[in-house]
């Protein structure tokens, strides 16, 4: 990405801009959107924590008049892969649960040492696959959030900043010429 700073939205540019740079801006980027609204997909709804996680990231995309559904099934799957990575998380601790468990039977001489290391190393082997598969799924959702970002940055990027200056037919130049002594 080129340097400076990313393209926003006219609403939330701060600063001296002329009424035609505004409205050429305003304009462009209602082009942008369907006017639909976003919409919570059936998953999305019945999970709760994907559903809050929609719920608070439509809230963000409407202060910033952004909350069209174009971007919807994106941000349905981005909701989805969150409540999943979640879910991988809990499992992770109540794995973490079971072999202090597993410790605490070993001490109390519950357990032989062949069986309790060999239980150790799967419980362990289980939480490695738990984080592996909760970075799989924060690397997804990172992708998600990129490429919508990146996205709607682009779409950003091809609205002018400024309003087009108006040239002057080749005529209009030379009687300005010809007037300006």
């Amino acid at each position: 990405m080129p340097g400076g700073r990313p393209p926003k939205p006219i609403s939330l540019v701060q600063g001296h801009r002329t009424k035609a740079e505004k409205e050429l801006r305003q304009k462009a980027e209602a082009e942008l959107l369907t006017g639909y609204k976003l919409k919570e997909c059936p998953e999305v709804k019945a999970n709760p924590i994907a559903h809050k996680e929609f719920q608070r990231i439509r809230k963000l995309l409407r202060a910033i008049g952004k909350d069209d559904d174009l971007s919807g099934n994106i941000i349905n799957i981005h909701c989805l892969l969150h409540a999943e990575c979640k879910e991988y998380e809990l499992m992770k601790e109540r794995l973490y649960a079971d072999l202090k468990e597993l410790g605490v039977a070993y001490q109390e001489g519950k357990l032989e040492f062949l069986e309790y290391t060999m239980e150790k190393g799967k419980l362990q082997d289980r939480i490695f696959a738990c984080d592996k598969k909760i970075m799989e799924k924060r690397k997804m959702i990172l992708d998600i959030s990129k490429e919508n970002i990146m996205t709607i940055q682009s779409a950003l990027r091809s609205i002018p900043k400024k309003p087009e200056k108006k040239e002057t037919s080749k005529m209009a130049a030379m009687i300005e010429k010809r007037y300006a002594k």
